[in-house]
């Protein structure tokens, strides 16, 4: 097994349960991690033999530009998306931070972790 990272995924959003929080939108960071075998990536050196990080970004993208009044439900439909798209991830771990958040004090970031894994070993 491997780990590949791709972290502080800047994005502006309009996530939130506030009226406001969806009309004016928010600074976002992302941050996921995924375990994959990745020993024959590391043999064969071709892009087809791993998990593409340039294709996670796009799904973070992607997921982070439909609006949703928690972080849970963004961050659950990026981890389907992960599973369901690419066959080699086993294991997924995805941080979303609300910067700046309304919450009436002086708060840097909000962040919500999930983790999900593969459920059948079908690839």
């Amino acid at each position: 097994m491997g780990i590949i990272k791709v972290e502080n995924i800047r994005v502006f959003a309009y996530h939130g349960c506030l009226k406001e929080e969806t009309k004016i939108g928010s600074d976002y960071r992302v941050d996921l991690q995924v375990k994959a075998n990745l020993q024959e990536s590391a043999k064969t050196d071709k892009l087809t033999d791993t998990v593409d990080y340039v294709f996670l970004n796009r799904i973070i993208k992607e997921e982070m530009e439909k609006p949703s009044h928690l972080l849970e439900t963004v961050a659950k439909r990026i981890l389907n998306r992960i599973f369901a798209e690419d066959k080699l991830v086993e294991k997924a771990t995805v941080w979303v931070g609300k910067l700046n958040p309304p919450i009436g004090g002086d708060v840097a970031r909000v962040t919500i972790k999930m983790s999900d894994k593969r459920k059948t070993k079908d690839k």
